[in-house]
């Protein structure tokens, strides 16, 4: 520690002792490079150090930044004190990969812990100094959830209402620290701020004239502007809002600004006083619409809450109704028409708005589409002869993919009987996305589900008509849903697309059933009737040798009984001349009997 202590003081250039200085302290490294317990232990000793100097500077009473600082001869007034100049060892250290990368991020957060609000805004005025080295890709990944935990914990203690400045700098600082597409900043499922509540008050003060009504109505409106979500839930919130703001837009109309009104009341040239949250006495309430400022803050979020309410990429559940889309473009177009007429320069103002609100729907389907990385690959540059005509490369098989197709043929005749040349998926791979959405515990929205991609949809239908007909067959019931295979499913899902029979299929097999009986039946029938009739115009001799007969059927009767099935649908009368026909002609075979076959 003592070797560190003196490394501070020195006014010799970072590099030419930093690193010597750790070879010191860890004895006896000669390594360029720290192992595992080496950094942990040289990581206890800075944090110790950095404490101690820390509670020296509270002790002295001087700013934690500026406490033991040095005058470098060489430029006027470039002060370093002792705790920067220890931060600055290390980052150098971490920069150039001497000690672990995430080091500084650890001293940084302990700094910020041990300080009082006034020395935050001086270590947070260093961090924003040293942002670039920061976020450099190779300290980046290692300390970024330590940087964004350190950043979280001073908003906490900051208030949001005096602090706005320094609020507004460590929401800059992140959003320019994490790259664009840092998932962790961007809100996914939407949830809105509803601890952010807007306290007024509920019973009319004495002795002042005021029109409390109209007061409670205003503020009240406060309540659907943090949770706008619950205005499309159920209609009467929907209805109450609607009266409340056509009372506070109808108050607007009747008490117009003046455009010295609007000049004298304006915040825009006094930014410093600028406040968060407005006051909400109701001693305060007829300043406040004299307020230009004030008006142009309600009537923004009453903007920002129908682009809400009509964000493109939402369920069928969460869009309004088409009476309240008419209201919504009513109540919008008074609104634009009061910050229009509202000084000073409205239509500028207007048309400022009207821009940043048409540049966030780019906003909202990017994160309806999962926050797709902006990164893009580098085009090549096209070179200098670009722009003229090139003569067209003819090839064999009229194009390049093809004539490449046909030489690799030629150098390789067994790819096309190669078993890896088909990498067709199997279907339980392919419906495991699928599956992960269904999965009640994954907390995946209906609108990023898989099932709404219409081409992975179509592709995992054909390979299911190839290989799971079982699963195919569940797509009329279920849906595509219910062709997943049920085993990749959770336990509570999968009883939902157990494979069910079909009830078209048992109708068509009992039908099926039923007509072959029928057949049966008829052709029983039709045999049982020209036995009787036979038997009965013959005597008892003649029966024994029709029955010798009857044991080998006559062609004519072959053919009869073959077309037996036709027979079924004839009429009596038919049946009877039929029956007529049929004896003559076995009278007429008993004179002639046919040769017994063997």
């Amino acid at each position: 520690m003592d070797a560190f202590r003196d490394a501070i003081l020195q006014r010799a250039p970072i590099e030419s002792f930093a690193l010597k200085t750790v070879q010191q302290f860890i004895q006896p490294q000669k390594q360029t490079k720290l192992a595992q317990d080496e950094n942990q232990m040289l990581e206890n000793m800075l944090r110790t150090l950095l404490q101690e100097l820390v509670a020296s500077a509270a002790q002295s009473g001087e700013q934690i930044m500026q406490y033991g600082q040095l005058i470098d001869d060489d430029v006027d007034e470039n002060i370093h004190g002792q705790i920067p100049h220890l931060l600055d060892v290390v980052l150098y250290l971490c920069e150039n990969e001497h000690v672990e990368g995430g080091m500084i991020f650890q001293l940084l957060e302990d700094l910020t812990e041990m300080s009082t609000m006034k020395n935050c805004k001086d270590v947070f005025g260093y961090i924003e100094s040293k942002q670039d080295i920061l976020g450099k890709q190779e300290l980046f990944a290692r300390g970024k959830l330590v940087m964004l935990r350190t950043c979280n914990q001073l908003l906490r203690r900051l208030s949001k209402a005096n602090d706005v400045v320094f609020c507004g700098r460590i929401l800059m600082f992140l959003a320019h620290f994490f790259p664009l597409s840092e998932r962790s900043a961007v809100n996914i499922k939407g949830v809105f701020n509803t601890s952010n509540e807007t306290k007024y008050e509920k019973d009319p003060p004495n002795g002042i004239s005021v029109d409390f009504n109209f007061y409670k109505t205003f503020w009240s409106l406060q309540e659907y502007f943090c949770n706008p979500a619950s205005l499309t839930s159920a209609s009467t919130k929907w209805q109450k809002f609607s009266s409340s703001l056509a009372v506070v837009l109808n108050t607007f109309d009747a008490q117009p600004l003046s455009e010295e009104e609007g000049e004298a009341n304006s915040l825009e040239e006094e930014a410093a006083t600028f406040n968060i949250k407005y006051l909400t006495s109701s001693k305060l309430m007829g300043l406040e619409l004299k307020d230009s400022s004030f008006r142009r803050h309600i009537l923004l979020q009453c903007l920002i809450l129908f682009d809400y309410l009509r964000a493109p990429g939402k369920n069928d559940k969460d869009l309004p109704s088409e009476t309240m889309k008419e209201e919504l473009k009513s109540c919008e177009d008074r609104v634009k028409k009061l910050l229009e007429i509202t000084p000073p320069k409205g239509k500028e103002f207007l048309r400022a708005v009207e821009h940043i609100l048409e540049r966030e729907k780019n906003w909202v389907w990017w994160k309806r589409d999962g926050c797709p990385p902006f990164e893009k690959q580098l085009i090549d540059k096209k070179s200098a002869n670009a722009g003229q005509k090139k003569r067209r490369q003819r090839w064999r098989l009229g194009n390049k993919e093809l004539s490449q197709l046909w030489r690799w043929a030629d150098q390789n005749p067994n790819a096309l009987t190669d078993s890896q040349r088909v990498l067709t998926p199997a279907i339980a791979d392919y419906w495991k996305p699928l599956a992960e959405d269904m999965d009640p515990s994954a907390g995946i929205e209906d609108e990023y589900h898989h099932k709404n991609n219409r081409v992975y949809c179509w592709k995992g239908l054909r390979f299911a008509a190839r290989q799971d007909l079982e699963g195919f067959s569940r797509f009329t019931d279920f849906g595509v849903e219910g062709v997943v295979p049920v085993e990749l499913l959770p336990p509570e899902v999968r009883s939902k697309y157990q494979a069910k029979p079909n009830e078209k299929a048992k109708r068509a097999k009992k039908e099926e059933t039923k007509g072959g009986s029928q057949e049966t039946e008829g052709n029983q029938i039709g045999v049982s009737n020209s036995e009787a009739e036979a038997e009965g115009g013959r005597g008892e001799a003649e029966a024994m040798e029709s029955d010798a007969v009857a044991d080998t059927p006559t062609p004519e009767e072959q053919q009869r009984l073959g077309g037996s099935d036709t027979d079924n649908g004839q009429e009596a009368g038919q049946i009877e001349d039929t029956e007529t026909e049929e004896a003559g002609l076995m009278d007429a075979d008993l004179d002639h009997p046919p040769m017994p076959v063997s």
